[in-house]
């Protein structure tokens, strides 16, 4: 019997290439993969034409789904090209690290926490000895541009050493080692002779010797174990990279399938590339640049004494000439390129659970598959008259109620329900084929699950605002069967609640359903009733709740005003609105300075006050007679949100600028950060316009000086009386008169 073990770096290029030339030379009858045997049944899925690495094996415990751990492939690393490698010449293969089972125990009792030492990265101490102080630049140098098999002996070798000295070693790699030493012995007794074994480097020293069996069998005994369940799923290369915090992680998942993938010329073919990319991106970049790119990677690599130009070299002499020293073009290339951009495919008959499979149908039909969508952030806008974008919006809205934020709406250019548009941002993450596996618990199609999983926020949900929101999530997910029991608690809720500012924080989300539930095809009859309802218990309690506020919850106090005065408007029931109107002009003189004079504006607005009414108001609320901060706050609370008022309105900007200029310094620098405050929610342009038309202002509270343009007609006898005037009254010349 045969039995060779090679020691890979996990996701290495070169280690890659090498183990596969290797195994053609050994011709192996069975391959053994580091792994979790619980994917022994998933191999053959590999060969699949629609399996697409970046993927990665995902292990969790049923019912229990955070409970799980992520085994990356892609298509550079060792393992998988041995995967693929006995695939094709018809030979087993098989993993034999330690099971899921135990790992995934062992990971929920809290073994995973670090001990107190631990063994240290072997390449880092490799690369120490040998005088790098980069790891990877030595892996590269060493291994990844110096293929063939003779690397495994003395990278052996060179770990032999290392876990010689090493003081102890980590209890749970003694673990793993041992199942693989099981699994090896196993293999042999079944009558296989050639065996080959891929593994981490720094375990084949303790699998080329290896101790008794019952010493093994010792470690091995007592493991705590769990039910694991175990399928392929999507991976990304921005998930191989170290910034996503993967324990194996390398620094360029791109640069690396590149190395693997290009036939030769890798200098030359990723610098071409690299300007491809800065084309697509509106950067000039011909190809005299990639010829002179190349010959400085080329220059840098011999000065150094490198075997090839690294990344470092082509990082460097792309930042030089490609992008002509920008650091933004090379952080653009290091997004594209190094990293990359890619996400893997697995195929439909890899095992799912039904939530899992639904979505994955959905996704087909509405033509949003992951795969082609990517894995960046990708814009979409849907058009809700058209039955395909509806479909889409109502999926993204039930997979946020079920914890899987595949979409988020992007704020700003979407802000209510009531129009026809959406705007979306979809990103697809590993994680989120987790929280799928999690939220089947509720059901076994996205529309169950959703319509389950409302029922389940409506049942234990103490906070009104809480079942408002789920009230419109209902509406734009489409969960009509979810919908009665969730306005039913909204009742019941909204009956038992005392507190006003719950009933004002709730309005908002329920009159956007019942005004805009019928874009959607829904009947929002009901929820109307229901926020008619809340209006009015607002009305009565709105009193006593403006009384006894601090600075902090008069501003709170003021943007539920707010919230609740934009709802009245659009909810299509005039008596709410006149009695909120109404509630509001009896509260205006009885409240503090920022709710006062927000109510002033919004009586102005709804022209329940007249212009001269809001200047006398204002007036008095600036005059000297009243503390400096009380007449900050109630300008700010007049003037929040908009400077229109002022540009157009003469008179009130006038008043602003009295009062400003009768501060006295002490005044003025207390009331600064609530001007700071007011001021800066304007828009630029209307703060630009404030500024012309206050410099005609001479700070006594009187409209501004009319001045004639430069090129305007004059009346030039009129005008020589008025000159003659001032100068006799400046006693220059005595007034001639005619």
């Amino acid at each position: 019997m045969t039995t060779l073990v090679y020691g890979i770096r996990h996701h290495g290029p070169g280690s890659a290439r090498s183990l596969r030339a290797a195994l053609a030379g050994q011709r192996p009858d069975i391959v053994l993969i580091e792994g979790p045997p619980e994917a022994d049944d998933l191999v053959a899925l590999a060969a699949d034409p629609e399996m697409r690495p970046p993927v990665a094996l995902l292990g969790y415990v049923p019912g229990e789904p955070r409970q799980a751990a992520f085994w990356p492939f892609a298509v550079f690393s060792p393992e998988w090209q041995a995967i693929t490698y006995a695939l094709d010449a018809g030979v087993p293969v098989r993993f034999c690290d330690l099971p899921a089972a135990h790992q995934l125990a062992r990971k929920a009792a809290g073994e995973e926490q670090p001990e107190p030492r631990r063994r240290s990265d072997p390449v880092s101490d490799l690369a120490a000895v040998a005088g790098y102080d980069d790891p990877e630049r030595w892996w590269e140098d060493v291994v990844e541009h110096v293929p063939g098999p003779a690397v495994f002996d003395a990278l052996a070798e060179a770990i032999a050493i290392l876990r010689a000295d090493a003081e102890d070693l980590d209890s749970r790699d003694a673990v793993r080692e041992a199942y693989m030493r099981r699994v090896l012995r196993r293999t042999a007794r079944e009558g296989f002779e050639r065996i080959a074994v891929v593994c981490g480097a720094w375990h084949v020293p303790a699998l080329r010797q290896m101790p008794s069996a019952a010493s093994d069998d010792r470690l091995l005994r007592g493991l705590p174990k769990v039910k694991a369940a175990m399928t392929w799923v999507p991976w990304t290369y921005g998930r191989l990279s170290y910034a996503s915090g993967y324990g194996a992680g390398i620094r360029s998942p791109g640069w690396y399938d590149h190395l693997f993938s290009s036939p030769g010329q890798p200098i030359e073919r990723w610098l071409a590339r690299a300007a491809a990319v800065l084309r697509a991106d509106g950067v000039p970049a011909s190809s005299a640049h990639v010829i002179e790119s190349v010959r400085l990677a080329t220059a840098l690599a011999a000065l150094r004494g490198r075997p090839l130009a690294g990344l470092e070299e082509v990082t460097e002499a792309a930042h030089a000439v490609l992008c002509e020293g920008s650091d933004l073009l090379v952080a653009l290339i290091q997004r594209k390129l190094v990293v990359g951009e890619r996400l893997g495919t697995v195929p439909p008959a890899t095992p799912m659970v039904p939530l899992q499979r639904d979505l994955t149908d959905q996704q087909r039909r509405l033509k949003l598959r992951p795969e082609v969508i990517g894995p960046e952030p990708r814009d979409y806008d849907l058009d809700l008259r058209k039955p395909n974008d509806l479909a889409r919006s109502r999926l993204l809205y039930r997979l946020a109620l079920l914890d899987v934020p595949w979409g988020r709406t992007q704020q700003g250019r979407t802000r209510n329900i009531g129009t026809f548009r959406e705007s979306w941002q979809l990103t697809w993450r590993p994680e989120l084929d987790l929280a799928l596996i999690e939220a089947s618990m509720w059901g076994s199609t996205v529309a169950a699950a959703a319509t389950q999983r409302a029922r389940s926020i409506a049942a234990d949900a103490t906070a009104l605002d809480v079942l408002t929101a789920l009230t419109e999530q209902c509406l734009l997910a489409d969960l009509g069967d979810a919908l009665a029991e969730v306005l039913a608690a909204v009742r019941d809720r909204a009956a038992l609640d005392t507190d006003v500012t719950h009933l004002m924080a709730a309005l908002p989300a329920l009159v956007r359903a019942a005004r805009y539930g019928d874009v959607r095809g829904t009947d929002p009859a009901r929820l109307g009733d229901v926020a008619v309802e809340m209006i009015t218990r607002i009305c009565a309690g709105l009193p006593a709740a403006v009384t006894s506020l601090d600075e902090t919850a008069e501003r709170a106090m003021r943007e539920r005003i707010d919230a609740v005065h934009a709802a009245t408007g659009l909810l299509a029931d005039a008596t709410s609105r006149e009695r909120w109107l109404d509630t509001l002009g009896r509260l205006v003189s009885r409240c503090p300075p920022v709710i006062s004079g927000r109510l002033t504006r919004l009586l102005l607005d709804a022209a329940r006050v007249s212009a001269d009414e809001a200047g006398l108001r204002m007036s008095r609320a600036l005059s000297a007679a009243v503390p400096a901060p009380a007449a900050a706050g109630w300008a700010e609370g007049f003037l929040a949100g908009s400077g229109l008022l002022l540009v157009h309105d003469d008179k009130l900007l006038a008043l602003a600028d009295g009062w400003l200029a009768g501060l006295s310094a002490d005044a003025f620098t207390a009331v600064l950060p609530a001007l700071r405050r007011t001021f800066g929610e304007f828009a630029p342009p209307e703060r630009r316009a404030i500024g012309q038309k206050a410099a005609l202002l001479d700070g006594s509270g009187r409209g501004p000086v009319v001045v004639a343009e430069a090129g305007e007609d004059l009346d030039s006898e009129r005008a020589a009386l008025a000159a003659g005037a001032a100068a006799l009254i400046l006693g220059w010349a005595p007034m001639v008169t005619s």
